[in-house]
């Protein structure tokens, strides 16, 4: 497991005893206890606590800087309606991958829905695209197979 994961992990549970489903911690506390750089923590908190993965983090640096992380409750047609609209004009596989993996998690889709969907905007599903085009026609199946599922 890599520091990313242990940091990751660290922050989930904490926040999952917190009431109200809130966490601050402090960066450079956060830093010294897993013996990293802070840029660390940053990286973990824009890839693992991300908008898309139902988290809203705000943080303030400095001496004194802290970093909020707020766990957002939506219902499964909202959260789906806010993925289609983040939904850039291309998406690559390992992006839909992402998304994909966290809509089941989330609950909004089923293990099996995503799956299928992962199939199909998968590069074997997608080989009589040319390779330029792919993320444009993978964001455009995305979103209308997302939007189906509304």
């Amino acid at each position: 497991m890599g520091i990313s994961d242990l940091i990751a992990s660290f922050l989930q549970e904490s926040l999952e005893e917190t009431d109200g489903g809130v966490l601050e911690v402090q960066r450079n506390d956060l830093a010294q206890r897993f013996n990293c750089v802070p840029s660390q923590i940053n990286y973990v908190m824009s890839t693992r606590f991300s908008p898309e993965r139902g988290y809203i983090v705000e943080s303030r640096r400095g001496g004194n800087g802290y970093i909020r992380i707020t766990r957002v409750r939506v219902d499964r047609q909202t959260l789906l309606m806010q993925v289609i609209n983040t939904l850039g004009s291309q998406v690559d596989l390992a992006s839909a991958r992402a998304i994909l993996n966290n809509l089941v998690q989330a609950g909004a889709l089923e293990e099996n829905a995503g799956r299928s969907i992962l199939a199909a905007v998968g590069d074997k599903a997608l080989a009589a695209v040319p390779r330029e085009s792919r993320d444009t026609v993978r964001a455009d199946i995305m979103k209308q197979v997302l939007i189906l599922q509304v």
